[in-house]
């Protein structure tokens, strides 16, 4: 195929190409782990100077330490031996035969020999034949990811007790560490166990799943960042729940502390003049500007301070929503009031439309519903938000909308439906002679 350039070939040609030439590339690679195995066979890594096969392979093919030592076990396992009444058939035949046909590849074999080994390990060798045959038949249209899935499955019909002590094992293994790094961010490296891990899975896949198109346009996220928006929103889940461990009479939430005049300058003059405020937990700094976003919806507790910063008198704290506004914003606006919001992860956030500190009123009028990331927009783009007849209407910013058009935002309410679709009811007849 390399005598003809790539354009030249036929829609059906490409197809049938690539496959072949991936079929031939599996058979080669059989090749390959039969000669590696008669080279550990015949120990030659030992003349060449190598302290081991696998250092000795992996110069020779210059791949890491992982790989070598994949190829060389799984060479042991698909290998036909030499004995006095002739050679033996290998370890693994249904998975030597697959390969040499090319139906399958390396990643496919390495699950197959690891299933093998876990069996040995319970002296469930006797079931061998029959795992390799059936494993090697699924490789045919599995992937390796799935394949070792099912591999798994077996193992753990055919020796439970040794599964269950892997699952002890990964549970004692369990770790999460975490460390603020020099640019402020928060670094996060953990393995879980099996349960604890599908529990993360399950808790985090429909905080982070994609958002809905757009006028066409998708989710502009890349999937780490979606991730990464979704643990934020788990964690405001867990914050606002009930069943948190109190301290000192206090449920765990986010702690900021700022100088009340820096958080009452207007967004501008704050970035530019006004001092930072600081994160209590980690104790970095975060500006004002995103401190009046978190503002919005929060609990404020003033405190005056004196020479040295020494607390000299501590007010109550006051919650900015209360619990009967948060329930008449959610019914008026849902999750979330910005237009073509179609509830997005985390936990609504009411916005205030003039902020608290510049004198708004604690009222539904003067509140919106939003979720964390439309709540960010509005603050981070400057959208204005005007209350008309009793629903929000969103002025974009220039930045987005050069006509700054009004759209309306909040949830359609049933006296909307019943009015846009009052021409689709039937006028009920009323019998003659009915008064």
């Amino acid at each position: 195929m390399g005598a003809r350039s790539a354009e030249s070939y036929t829609d059906a040609e490409l197809v049938g190409g690539i496959a072949e030439i991936e079929q031939a590339i599996r058979a080669a690679r059989m090749e390959q782990l039969r000669l590696i195995a008669e080279v550990e066979r015949r120990r030659l890594f030992v003349e060449q100077g190598a302290r081991s096969m696998s250092v000795w392979l992996q110069s020779l093919l210059n791949v890491d330490s992982h790989d070598a030592k994949t190829r060389i076990r799984v060479a042991g396992d698909v290998q036909e031996t030499s004995a006095e009444d002739g050679p033996q058939l290998p370890d693994l035949p249904a998975t030597a035969a697959a390969l040499t046909e090319g139906a399958i590849g390396l990643e496919h074999a390495k699950v197959i020999s690891q299933c093998k080994r876990n069996l040995l390990e319970s002296s469930r060798g006797h079931d061998l034949a029959k795992v390799d045959a059936i494993l090697a038949d699924h490789a045919t249209r599995m992937c390796p990811r799935d394949l070792a899935k099912l591999a798994d499955r077996i193992r753990y019909m055919l020796d439970n007790d040794g599964a269950h002590r892997d699952e002890e094992a990964q549970y004692e293994a369990r770790e999460l560490h975490y460390a603020t790094a020099r640019d402020g961010m928060l670094v996060i490296k953990a393995r879980l166990d099996r349960e604890a891990g599908a529990k993360f899975v399950e808790a985090i896949r429909p905080l982070s799943a994609p958002r809905p198109e757009v006028d066409g346009q998708k989710d502009p996220r890349t999937t780490g960042q979606r991730n990464a928006d979704g643990f934020a929103a788990m964690v405001d889940i867990v914050l606002d729940s009930d069943q948190m461990p109190r301290t000192g009479g206090q449920r765990p939430h986010l702690n900021v502390t700022i100088d009340f005049d820096d958080l009452k300058r207007n967004l501008r003059q704050a970035a530019k003049e006004g001092m930072p405020g600081t994160l209590g937990a980690t104790e970095q700094s975060i500006t004002a500007e995103n401190i009046r976003r978190i503002a919005c919806d929060c609990e404020v507790l003033p405190t005056d301070l004196g020479g040295g910063s020494l607390p000299l008198d501590v007010g109550m704290s006051q919650r900015t929503a209360p619990t009967h506004i948060r329930a008449a914003l959610l019914h008026r606006d849902g999750a979330c009031a910005f237009p073509d919001c179609d509830r997005p992860p985390g936990t609504p956030q009411a916005h205030q439309i003039v902020h608290w500190v510049d004198g708004g009123p604690t009222e539904i009028n003067n509140m919106v519903m939003t979720c964390p990331h439309h709540h960010r927009t509005i603050h981070n783009q400057h959208w204005k938000i005007k209350m008309k007849e009793g629903r929000p209407v969103f002025i974009p910013p220039t930045s987005v909308d050069r006509s700054r058009t009004p759209r309306s935002g909040g949830k359609a309410l049933p006296a909307a439906y019943r009015e846009n679709l009052r021409d689709l009811i039937p006028t009920p007849r009323v019998p003659e002679g009915t008064l």
